[in-house]
């Protein structure tokens, strides 16, 4: 009896941890009014829930609205004192990877991704994290896509090789705000997302490995 009760607690881990979703954020990283970002970011949303591997939350920084860093302490202690920096802590700790979503401005992504990224430091750990660029010209926000993942890297946060490219964004935006990919992008998101599970799931293993 004991055996087979045990036998059966087993099987109810073994399906429970085969089944169970894992947490990936969708980061946005312009906050300038008519951006773009929270559009792409949507339909990436709308993606990732029709694949029903990860559950997704959408995080638009226009809309957070991270001040300048100004905390105190180095964010390798997290002894946060505000409370707009306790609340960005806990929404990226309970992330298991993540989708950045970026403008190039410059050839690198803007200040505000930046901003966001140096307010911590743990929670971006052992994550991988695909990259979403687009640009207003040709290349595809492909520099500030490049920038970003360099960054990352800092961050222990391995940025994924699969990336999504939108070249003239314009030209994907509707004139009541949807946003409309062809078949390239549909492509490079759908292979992006099949390795982003692949990496979610052996980074857990090298973050739970302590």
């Amino acid at each position: 009896m004991n055996q087979w009760f045990h036998f059966s607690k087993l099987q109810l881990v073994y399906r429970y941890n085969q089944f169970s979703m894992y947490n990936v954020k969708i980061i946005t990283s312009t906050v300038r009014p008519g951006r773009k970002g929270p559009l792409v970011g949507k339909w990436i949303l709308e993606q990732v829930q029709k694949q029903g591997i990860f559950t997704a939350e959408l995080l638009d920084l226009g809309e957070i609205d991270l001040p300048l860093m100004n905390e105190a302490a180095h964010p390798r202690m997290k002894q946060y004192e505000h409370e707009h920096t306790k609340q960005w802590s806990a929404k990226i700790e309970e992330a298991d990877a993540f989708i950045f979503v970026t403008a190039e401005y410059d050839y690198s992504y803007p200040a505000s991704l930046k901003n966001a990224l140096e307010y911590l430091l743990h929670e971006w750990a052992y994550k991988p994290a695909g990259v979403v660029g687009y640009s207003i010209g040709a290349f595809g926000g492909v520099r500030a896509i490049q920038t970003l993942k360099s960054d990352l890297l800092s961050l222990k946060c391995v940025a994924l090789g699969e990336f999504v490219p939108i070249p003239n964004i314009n030209q994907f935006v509707t004139d009541d705000g949807a946003f409309l990919p062809n078949e390239q992008i549909i492509g490079a998101t759908t292979l992006m997302l099949g390795q982003l599970q692949r990496w979610t799931k052996g980074m857990k293993a090298i973050k739970e490995d302590k």
